[in-house]
């Protein structure tokens, strides 16, 4: 009969995150970020430009036009910063026996799923994404809500090597 031991791992022993080579996903997909939060704004610019046109005498609303012009071009501006620094915090590994992923600037998030929770696999590319040549993948975890990942702006040779990889992965172990 075995005895349970609990004894205490050395902290300073684990490996560091920062050792972790992470790689980047495409720079293209930036493009599609910009897009994708471009087309609020202009259905907002839309929708002032034809209240101004309709009510072109009134003071107000010809007033009102600029400034929400004004703001709209300072909200965009913000946003598009905010992108461009969390965009540089997108990253993924692919390691022996699990996947990491990492993404966002002011809350990041890091998501490790280990191979054995893997549930099932999907790529998907938007009509952007098929212009661009990128790919996303996905990938479901067995039970957890919060372990599924979706890596966007994969190359799509690089999406489909690793699907075909961690298709691989999940046959063999049936």
């Amino acid at each position: 009969m075995t005895s349970f031991t609990n004894n205490q791992i050395d902290i300073a022993s684990l490996p560091k995150m920062e050792d972790l080579k992470l790689e980047s996903i495409a720079p293209s997909y930036f493009r599609i970020l910009l897009f994708n939060s471009l087309i609020p704004y202009l259905f907002i610019i839309g929708c002032s430009i034809a209240l101004k046109f309709f009510a072109e005498t009134d003071s107000f609303i010809n007033t009102s036009f600029w400034y929400v012009i004004l703001i709209l071009m300072i909200s965009f501006s913000i946003q598009i910063f905010i992108f461009r620094l969390g965009f540089k915090k997108r990253l993924y590994a692919l390691r022996e026996k699990d996947i990491i992923y990492s993404h966002g600037y002011f809350i990041n998030e890091t998501t490790t799923l280990p191979f054995n929770r893997i549930q099932h696999l999907e790529i998907s590319r938007t009509f952007l994404e098929r212009k661009i040549g990128l790919s996303t993948l996905k990938i479901y975890s067995a039970g957890e809500s919060g372990g599924d990942i979706s890596i966007k702006g994969l190359p799509k040779s690089v999406a489909d090597a690793q699907y075909a990889f961690l298709t691989k992965i999940l046959n063999d172990r049936l």
